[in-house]
């Protein structure tokens, strides 16, 4: 059992395809210009130029990758390849470099202005806080030059009558009475008078030219007032020389290595984009470098490799369909032009009604085919648009059963019909059951089966043949575009091997599915699910 080519009937309108498949290289508008205007032209005008002895041969022309009228050998070569003895011709390939001149300069720019940022980051940090490092230190060692001021005025003993305070260079101390009249004083303060400050309280005052903190103690009825020198700036200008050093060097460590790293972690997105530039159409096939790990970038890289691989996939089914539609087109014309050389070769072998008769036989045929491939090119561009409004499935198949009586040579059984309801496209629906019918009627012994019925709110379409049946290796491919089984390769008695694969398409955009069953008489059952009414339709 093979697919049916399908019925010439007008072209379906409506909703969008379920089916996810990608657009093929031959396009709706394409196949209608096909259709209004090769097809169209018909047999009373090739009849009418064999009459007045005009030269009707065709001159090859090419659709896809094969000729068509180039001789009258129908074979077909390998599926989506070229047929032999033909060449194809590939433009030569350019370097990345040749298609993106403007990537050169913008090689690693990520990786620099990752560097960058880390050293501006890293750099203002550190020089916060080396900034608070000095002020910190500074405030510290004020602190501890007060400490030191305070024990050397809490040292001296103001109760004697003359005190002798002692104290090195780098401090002086003054012991003051009440009236504020110097009683003692170290020498290098000596004859200066008292420095102005209250006792508990501190200053900073210049003695013999060098900065002093001072602090004044209460002692009895004096004030001992002790200074240590606050020149803590050469302690600290150490410490901002060694940061003045150091942090450069701590940020060329920094660049370097944010560099290094950046580097490593940037190296398979490089290698990614090399990859994927240097992929061309002609080398699909080709695949990302993925890696081992399960990081960010090799889950990049695995994605892009499904992509590719769907676009492979994409590219495959394209070529094989042009392929297919030029042979299946290739085969009509051929035969028109056969046909009218032999008139013209022979005018006593032919009449013209006979040749017009052929010519409108084959004209047939390929309006059938380009309806078909229409068909096939609206679903694969989401363009099929099918009404919805509430269908009576069980007339459908009523119908298609009469039409199958008349045409004889089989017998039909409808005893598994029952009102069956369901929302969708009529014609679209009429067109699965014509093309499900002739496709049943071809291949059975003598009994065609249709049946409906609703269950569990799904309307289930049967229509099988006792017939020879499909072996279950093949009942997925014949859902597919111009697959004949080998029982049905003539393309008279099998069609052009579309006519399930447009059942497929209508019924995924109805939003159902297709199965192929082995029938209980051994023959093919292929049934088809559609989703009910829904209660408030």
């Amino acid at each position: 059992m093979t697919t049916a080519g399908s019925s010439p009937a007008g072209s379906i309108a409506g909703g969008r395809s379920a089916t996810d498949a990608p657009a093929v290289g031959l396009s709706a508008a394409g196949l209608g210009a096909v259709g209004s205007g090769a097809v169209g032209s018909g047999a009373a005008g090739l009849a009418r130029s064999a009459a007045r002895g005009e030269d009707l041969s065709v001159p090859a022309r090419r659709v896809g990758s094969h000729p068509i009228g180039a001789g009258h050998d129908h074979g077909r070569g390998e599926r989506g390849g070229v047929v032999p003895g033909e060449v194809e011709h590939r433009p030569a390939e350019r370097s990345p470099a040749e298609r993106h001149p403007a990537e050169r300069g913008r090689a690693g720019s990520v990786r620099w202005r990752t560097t960058i940022g880390a050293v501006v980051v890293v750099g203002l940090a550190l020089l916060i806080g080396g900034v608070a490092l000095v002020a910190v230190m500074r405030s510290t060692l004020l602190e501890q030059v007060a400490d030191a001021a305070q024990a050397r005025a809490e040292s001296v003993d103001a109760g004697q009558p003359r005190p002798r305070p002692s104290a090195d260079d780098d401090g002086f101390v003054q012991v003051v009475d009440a009236d504020g009249t110097v009683v003692a004083a170290t020498a290098n303060v000596a004859g200066a008078a008292a420095v102005d400050v209250r006792p508990g309280g501190t200053a900073r005052v210049d003695v013999a030219g060098e900065d002093m903190l001072v602090v004044a103690v209460r002692a009895g009825d004096r004030t001992v007032v002790a200074g240590q020198s606050a020149d803590v700036a050469e302690a600290t200008a150490v410490v901002t020389r060694l940061l003045g050093i150091g942090l450069p060097v701590l940020l060329a460590v920094v660049a370097v290595t944010t560099w290094w790293t950046a580097g490593r972690a940037l190296a398979p997105v490089e290698a990614v984009r090399a990859e994927v530039d240097a992929i061309s159409a002609a080398e699909l096939h080709r695949r990302v470098p993925a890696g081992r790990g399960d990081d960010e970038i090799a889950r990049l890289a695995r994605t892009m490799n499904r992509m590719l691989d769907r676009l492979e996939e994409a590219q495959t089914r394209q070529r094989e369909f042009v392929s297919d539609a030029s042979h299946e087109l290739r085969s009509p014309v051929a035969s028109i032009r056969q046909h009218a050389e032999v008139a013209l070769a022979h005018p006593d072998r032919t009449t013209v009604p006979d040749l017009a008769g052929t010519v409108l036989a084959e004209d047939m045929r390929v309006q059938r085919l380009v309806e078909d491939l229409l068909v096939l090119a609206r679903a694969d561009e989401r363009r099929l648009r099918l009404a919805a409004h509430p269908v009576d499935l069980d007339d459908l198949v009523l119908e298609e059963a009469s039409r199958l009586r008349a045409a004889g040579g089989v017998e039909v059984d409808t005893t598994g019909v029952a009102a069956t309801r369901v929302t969708g496209d009529a014609a679209a629906l009429r067109r699965v059951l014509r093309n499900l019918g002739d496709n049943a009627a071809r291949h059975a012994a003598g009994v065609v089966t249709l049946s409906v019925a609703e269950r569990d709110g799904v309307a289930v379409l049967a229509v099988e043949d006792d017939g020879p049946g499909i072996a279950p290796a093949d009942r997925e491919r014949v859902l597919r575009r111009f697959v004949r089984l080998d029982e049905a390769r003539d393309r008279d008695a099998g069609g052009a091997g579309l006519g399930l694969a447009i059942v497929d398409e209508l019924v995924r955009a109805h939003g159902g599915d297709v199965s192929v069953e082995a029938a209980a008489g051994g023959g093919a059952r292929i049934v088809v699910r559609l989703p009910g009414r829904s209660p408030d339709g």
